[in-house]
């Protein structure tokens, strides 16, 4: 009989459990679980993300203070919550010209405010406290988004935004690490992967002395090779800029045809982000401007071309974004030269002795100089 009740207690137990296993499916307990399974998930990564962002600060204001800059700490707080409001886009008329404006306004800005913080740095030193900056903006930013949506997601009980959130959390977490380690190749002065153009518009010119300053940060030069005049335009290195490209080469082709010369081909060359699978440093060729720019630097390729029926020609060097700011390896270093050896063949191939031609390098020239 012991046995017998034994048992009869064990599959009431049993009966009992499985019923309000059933209640606490319908009051959605099982959903609170996992949504606190989540939330821990995401507030141990977003401790780990605030602790990138305090490092990256930490180290851009021990670089500013290291090079005598006035009120670092001002400085920094300053430019990392610096933002743009993009123009007007329900009404395109001149959309470009207005963005163009607030871009300039912004580099100005940016350019004022370490010229004057900074009056005992070098333009290279300024250029790169810039960037790193900017990197610790990107940073600080991150940790704030994830901290937004964490919040958000307990105070509405979204649990789709926090399960949203759970899962893109590994990929903002490397898009971190990238920013982390990428400063530290700032910090150094590296060439970077994104140097890739400058790099190849460097080695075209031989390695030439004779560069002119022709706008903000953007420099050209003037070289023969196979009966042709190449006329190369980079921004000025070894700062961390991109400088002008678009800007430069329309000056340049205003000038050419006021001349009554016609450049036979006009040709870019910058990095591009590869797919996932692809080879780092292979590199691809097609029509257009290679410029990752937010418009007013490429439509002045497109518009000077199109005005004078210039040919307009890409190449890029292909790589993953961790590649493109991180230094320069080995790979995208054997594409750069690949690239070169296939910037001569389209030049050659393309156009006559006697031709000038234009070579813009697009891209970062950190560590690259003329």
């Amino acid at each position: 009989m012991v046995n017998g009740d034994l048992t009869a207690w064990i599959q009431a137990l049993g009966q009992l459990l499985f019923i309000l296993f059933i209640i606490a499916l319908f009051l959605g307990l099982n959903q609170r679980l996992q949504v606190f399974i989540w939330t821990r998930d995401i507030r141990g990564k977003l401790v780990i993300l605030e602790s990138i962002a305090e490092d990256s600060r930490r180290r851009t204001l021990d670089f500013l203070v290291k090079n005598k800059a006035r009120n670092p700490e001002t400085l920094l707080n300053r430019v990392t919550e610096f933002f743009i409001i993009e123009p007007v886009s329900i009404e395109p008329i001149d959309i470009i010209r207005r963005l163009d404006h607030v871009l300039n306004i912004r580099i100005q800005r940016f350019k004022s405010e370490f010229e004057t913080a900074m009056p005992e740095s070098d333009h290279v030193i300024r250029t790169r406290a810039e960037v790193l900056a900017e990197i610790t903006s990107a940073l600080i930013f991150l940790h704030k988004f994830v901290r937004h949506y964490l919040i958000l997601g307990e105070k509405t009980r979204n649990w789709v935004l926090i399960m949203q959130l759970q899962l893109l959390m590994p990929q903002i977490l490397r898009i971190a690490d990238t920013f982390r380690k990428a400063h530290n190749d700032f910090l150094q002065g590296y060439p970077i992967g994104d140097s890739a153009g400058p790099l190849v518009a460097l080695k075209l010119s031989n390695y030439t002395s004779k560069w002119e300053e022709i706008d903000l940060d953007t420099v050209f030069t003037e070289v023969e090779f196979e009966n042709r005049k190449l006329i190369i335009v980079k921004a000025k290195g070894p700062a961390a800029t991109v400088g002008k490209p678009g800007t430069g080469v329309e000056k340049i082709v205003k000038d050419l045809i006021s001349r009554g010369v016609k450049p036979s081909l006009l040709l870019t060359i910058d990095a591009a982000l590869k797919l996932e699978g692809e080879e780092s440093g292979i590199i691809a060729e097609g029509a257009g401007a290679a410029i990752g720019d937010p418009g007013p630097e490429k439509i002045r390729f497109e518009r000077i071309t199109v005005e004078n029926g210039i040919p307009l020609r890409a190449l890029i060097i292909k790589m993953s974004m961790e590649e493109a700011i991180q230094a320069m390896t080995r790979l995208i270093y054997e594409g750069v030269e690949k690239a070169v050896a296939r910037a001569r063949e389209i030049i050659v191939t393309e156009s006559k002795p006697g031709d000038v031609v234009i070579v813009a390098g697009i891209g970062n020239t950190s560590g690259v100089g003329q």
